[in-house]
């Protein structure tokens, strides 16, 4: 379960109540006036001690068999604003989705992390903008990693972390202000991609808010994170989307992303069998690193262009040349979602 705080106590205590209560009524406002003038528009074993972000082993609301309306810890995000496209599917003609990637409070895992939320939306817009082309749209994403695979099996034993939910909110808040879309990257460690994703349905629930799965860092019963590389089935996945999709379908909600990361075809041996789901945008991300030819052989051999729409990641330090953004666009099958880490 995540951390809460103690009670507070004596004046001080009722001083810094004030104050919390003050920053939430000035953070309300500030939304409030963002929505009346329009927006603008792998290492496995992450210490858990990083920044004030984390938590160790949070559960969250949604597990299995359940999608309760209200969140029985009483710490719901607020509903963000939805991006300005609420009615329209994720992938319209000509729009391309770029996203930066990463965990809050450390740049280890990927560039989202090593600003603030707000900082880094400015730096991705100017990172997006070129992907628009003369006549196309762009569309900004933040592929927040909330679900952290471990070396080490934790409490639960199943070799993860969770972030924190006040860390998460940041962002969740961030996209509402800004018009982008939050996509939840987890990485399950030992458990169960669908487990994992229950845990975060309070997130889910809201409209701009979609999915990422990274087999990655799925292991089996007596694997461990970073000494082997994982894989998923196309049957997991789709237990996932079916759960998801229900989600989106019963609460009426706009189209969202599932997006799933793979780099070999062992990470997904079955992709064709990956089911498409009302209500859902699937997008197979290839993950490959090193130079032009080698990303492009990677891309080839895994791409599965019948069953997704595809997605393509450029390292910005571990690729020997960074592509630009006229090579990416020239890439196919087409590239519709183009992720920095």
């Amino acid at each position: 379960m995540s951390a809460r705080p103690r009670a507070l106590e004596g004046t001080t205590g009722a001083f810094l109540a004030y104050l919390a209560i003050a920053a939430v009524l000035l953070t309300a406002l500030a939304v409030r006036l963002g929505e009346e003038r329009g927006r603008v528009t792998r290492v496995a074993d992450a210490p858990a001690s990083t920044g004030s972000a984390y938590a160790d082993g949070g559960t969250g609301d949604g597990q299995p068999g359940e999608d309760p309306a209200t969140d029985p810890a009483g710490d719901l995000a607020r509903p963000a604003a939805g991006p300005r496209w609420r009615s329209e599917r994720i992938f319209a003609p000509g729009r391309t989705l770029v996203a930066y990637y990463g965990t809050a409070g450390t740049g280890a895992l990927g560039v989202l992390g090593e600003r603030d939320p707000d900082a880094s939306h400015r730096r991705l817009v100017r990172a997006a903008r070129p992907f628009a082309g003369p006549a196309g749209e762009v569309q900004p994403v933040y592929e927040l990693i909330v679900t952290i695979a471990d070396a080490h099996p934790g409490r639960d034993g199943d070799f993860n972390h969770d972030l924190r939910r006040a860390a998460v909110r940041r962002y969740l808040d961030a996209a509402g202000r800004h018009g982008a879309l939050v996509l939840l990257d987890v990485q399950p460690g030992r458990g169960d991609f669908e487990r994992v994703a229950r845990r975060w349905a309070w997130a889910l629930r809201q409209p701009h808010v979609g999915l990422a799965l990274d087999p990655e860092w799925r292991m089996g019963r007596h694997q461990v994170p970073g000494r082997v590389l994982g894989s998923v089935r196309a049957a997991e996945v789709n237990r996932v989307s079916a759960w998801l999709s229900a989600m989106v379908v019963r609460r009426d909600l706009p189209e969202k992303l599932l997006v799933v990361h793979q780099f070999r075809t062992s990470m997904l041996p079955d992709a064709e069998r990956v089911r498409a789901r009302d209500g859902l945008a699937l997008v197979q991300h290839v993950d490959g690193f090193g130079t032009p030819r080698q990303k492009l052989d990677t891309y080839r051999a895994v791409a599965r262009p019948r069953t997704f729409r595809m997605g393509f990641k450029l390292f910005y330090d571990e690729d020997s040349r960074l592509m630009r953004p006229r090579d990416v666009a020239a890439v196919r099958p087409r590239v519709r979602f183009v992720s920095y880490q």
